[in-house]
């Protein structure tokens, strides 16, 4: 631990007993005293026990601050006791590569793990793994993962021809079956899903999920998997690259005005307003039918007033109702609900404002000059930022997107095939099925409208990040020629590195710790709820922890902080990125032909030549890939990893070596 280690003292908050405050002590001081194996997550259940905690159902505050101690402790915070109490501190931020991708691994373990535990996943892998016929053969999930060895030997006679690995894109539709196997798309997309590092989680908003497949085999066996998901709404590093960050936008309007951005300014002010549903507010008394055309400070504070009052009841709880087919719901009804009363007063009086303040300088034909007025009154000035800010939170959910699973499967994987699928995760194939899956109403916009409204589903540009800080190889070095998507021939796609995300979040925390968060917060008399409704916000599981950790008067970001700086890249997929990104430009220009051709042949005959083909020749790369073996027992790197107390696993395990005894 180094010396400018910050110590943060730990307390149960007010209410709880001292025998619960005893209790903590003890938990504390058994594990400051023991000697961790950073190799062994720790037991929640055997902690709590020997610190003779007994049932804390009901005793939200032990509860929650004994688990969330137990992570912090198997994440390397040290915990120490001295006269004045229990004192926690940060695990050293200067280890090297591989001591610190061992940490981050144990983060991500301690919840996949977890998951892979419940029952019902288990139920899921045993079935996937379980014979079935289809047609006239048995097939399980094994049939779709390709024997190691096989494919080493096919790569080594093979030479220099391509035909041992046939690529192709295949979108894991939850409604479509595979003709082969029988499985449903996105059944096979899943099991291999929870073999990554991670645990398998799914959260509001748009995804797409992406297999690539090998059509060179049988039943065409996973090579890997992708999804494109709605993005995080701020990066800071993304923006700025993309030169939509609201201060350089400003600056780059200030510095060259022109009458093209002018209009975008009007056009925006006027679709805000026309896209708020204002029949209640109207009917209640809170607006007036000339106020929208004059729109006064006295306005913009009753609409501020009526936003705060329909929050407070909203979460106070009610009625939630969520939208079950976007076709034919009933918009009008979900935008009166407390949730979008709310938001539609407090975009409103944001729009009306914005529109007193600057309307007047950009006038019924707006221009440069218009503009150049406006940049001269700070409060006009201000507006724009407003404008850039609302359009930036408009679009960031609809024409950008973040690659939130991205990989290859053994033993593919072998052969650098991860940038296979990253490059293929971006492909035309890939942007076709996004926008025709999401040209219709969008659930949000429509709810504030109170009628269908439809967001631009063109994407402009595809984000991810690295899962170390410290490198990414499957990310580092990948460029195309944009000629394998259709694009120009003297020009080329990939993912371009743009820095470095903030180490903040919440995957050090596990389930039963999220779980006494949320307990102990709504116990404690917090007004706020999260429902993880699609509307509500962003991030439910990171609000939950951070409701709980204020509830127990612990520092919450200093406590979120995970200690994982992780790489952002990011692909442009058109050339005025910026301008299209925000709407200034309607149309995209494209650096790849929006409409596939093929499904990812040209990108595929790319890999293999640079990269496949180098892999295959080394003896080290073929003698990783016949590690994976389909007999029995199946020991493969794409079978779910169960974790090695499973009493599933050790049942499974112990039937599949009878049954090799056997034959």
């Amino acid at each position: 631990m180094s010396d400018d280690s910050k110590y943060i003292p730990l307390a149960l908050p007010t209410g709880a007993s001292t025998n619960e405050r005893r209790g903590f002590v003890r938990l504390c001081t058994l594990l400051s005293r023991a000697q961790l194996d950073p190799d062994m997550p720790l037991d929640h259940a055997f902690w709590l026990a020997a610190a003779e905690l007994g049932d804390l159902y009901n005793k939200p505050r032990l509860a929650a601050a004994a688990h969330t101690l137990i992570d912090l402790a198997d994440q390397g915070w040290a915990v120490q006791v001295d006269k004045l109490g229990p004192l926690l501190s940060p695990p050293d931020s200067h280890l090297d590569r591989e001591t610190e991708k061992a940490r981050i691994r144990r983060q991500e373990h301690l919840r996949r793990d977890a998951q892979l535990r419940q029952p019902s996943v288990r139920r899921f892998v045993t079935n996937m793994e379980r014979s079935h016929q289809c047609g006239d053969r048995l097939v399980s999930i094994f049939n779709l993962m390709r024997d190691g060895r096989e494919l080493a030997d096919a790569l080594k006679s093979a030479g220099e021809e391509s035909h041992v690995i046939q690529p192709y894109v295949q979108i894991a539709d939850s409604s479509l079956t595979c003709e082969l196997t029988g499985f449903n798309l996105h059944d096979i997309w899943r099991y291999f899903r929870h073999t990554w590092t991670n645990a398998y989680s799914t959260v509001p908003g748009r995804s797409t999920p992406i297999l690539i497949r090998d059509a060179a085999t049988d039943f065409h066996a996973v090579i890997g998997l992708a999804a494109i998901s709605s993005p995080v709404v701020q990066i800071a590093e993304r923006d700025n690259w993309m030169g939509w960050d609201t201060k350089r936008l400003v600056a780059d309007i200030e510095a060259t005005p022109t009458d093209k951005i002018a209009r975008w300014l009007a056009r925006r002010i006027k679709t805000q307003r026309s896209e708020i549903y204002i029949d209640d507010l109207l009917r209640d008394g809170v607006l007036q039918p000339n106020d929208i055309k004059a729109p006064t400070q006295e306005v913009v504070a009753r609409l501020r007033a009526d936003a705060e009052r329909h929050r407070a009841k909203h979460h106070r709880g009610g009625p939630i109702r969520e939208v079950r087919n976007i076709a034919t719901d009933a918009w009008i009804e979900r935008a009166e609900t407390h949730l979008f009363r709310s938001k539609r007063s407090s975009v409103l009086a944001e729009t009306l404002e914005i529109q007193s303040l600057l309307g007047a300088y950009l006038g019924a034909s707006p221009s440069a000059a218009g503009l150049r007025k406006a940049l001269a009154d700070p409060k006009a000035k201000t507006q724009i930022g407003r404008i850039a800010r609302r359009a930036r939170g408009e679009r960031v959910g609809t024409v950008i997107a973040d690659l939130t699973v991205c990989g290859a499967v053994a033993p593919y994987n072998s052969l650098a095939a991860g940038k296979l699928v990253g490059a293929l995760a971006v492909s035309p194939t890939v942007m076709a099925a996004y926008r025709a899956k999401y040209a219709r109403p969008s659930e949000i916009a429509s709810a504030m409208a109170g009628r269908p409204i439809t967001r631009e589903a063109r994407l402009s540009f595809v984000g991810t990040t690295s899962l170390y800080g410290t490198g990414s190889s499957q990310y580092n070095r990948l460029y195309w020629p944009a000629s394998a998507m259709g694009g120009a021939a003297d020009r080329r796609m990939g993912f371009h590195q743009l820095g470095r995300s903030k180490s903040f979040g919440t995957s050090h925390f596990s389930d039963v710790t999220v779980e006494a968060l949320v307990r102990l917060s709504e116990q404690t008399g917090g007004l706020i709820r999260v429902n993880s409704l699609f509307g509500e916000g962003v991030s439910p599981r990171l609000r939950k922890v951070r409701l709980g950790l204020a509830a127990l008067g612990w520092p919450t970001n200093e406590l979120l902080k995970h200690g994982r700086e992780r790489i952002l890249y990011g692909v442009p997929l058109v050339k005025n990125l910026r301008d299209y990104s925000l709407g200034i430009d309607a149309e995209p220009d494209y650096l790849l032909d929006p409409e596939p051709t093929d499904s990812g042949t040209a990108v595929a005959a790319w890999w293999t030549e640079r990269w496949a083909l180098n892999r295959a020749s080394q003896e080290n790369v073929l003698a990783a890939m016949r590690e994976h073996r389909l007999v029995r027992p199946v020991r493969h790197g794409a079978r779910v990893p169960l974790p090695i107390d499973d009493e599933l696993l050790s049942a499974v395990r112990a039937a599949e070596a009878g049954a090799e005894a056997a034959q």
